[in-house]
C-alpha cells in the first residue's frame, strides 16, 4: 500500500502515524482527578437525570415482591435442612 494513501475505514494506521505520548504527558481521565468542576456537576445533573426516568415500584408492589422473596428464602433454608438433617441421620446408621 502506498504511504500516501489513506487507510482504510476502521483502519487505526500504522504505530508510526500516531504520535507517542509518555505517561506523564496523558490526561487524567478519572472523574475524581478532573480539575473541571463542570464535569462534576455535569455528571451529577445527568445522574439525577437517569434517575428520574426509573419506574420505581408502587408500595403495593414492593410489599408483594418483599413478602415473595422472604418467603422463597425461607422455604429453600427449610429444604437445605431438611436435606442436611437427612444426610445427618443417614451417616449415623452408616458409619455407626
Amino acid at each position: 500500500m502506498d504511504p500516501a494513501s489513506p487507510t482504510p475505514a476502521g483502519s487505526q494506521g500504522s504505530a508510526e502515524s500516531r504520535p507517542i505520548q509518555s505517561a506523564a504527558e496523558e490526561p487524567e481521565l478519572g472523574l475524581a482527578g478532573s480539575l473541571d468542576p463542570d464535569a462534576r456537576t455535569g455528571f451529577l445533573a445527568s445522574t439525577l437525570a437517569e434517575l428520574g426516568k426509573v419506574v420505581w415500584p408502587s408500595r403495593q408492589q414492593l410489599f408483594s415482591e418483599s413478602v415473595a422473596v422472604i418467603l422463597m428464602v425461607a422455604l429453600s433454608a427449610a429444604a437445605i435442612a431438611a436435606i442436611d438433617r437427612f444426610y445427618g441421620w443417614l451417616s449415623q446408621l452408616v458409619f455407626r
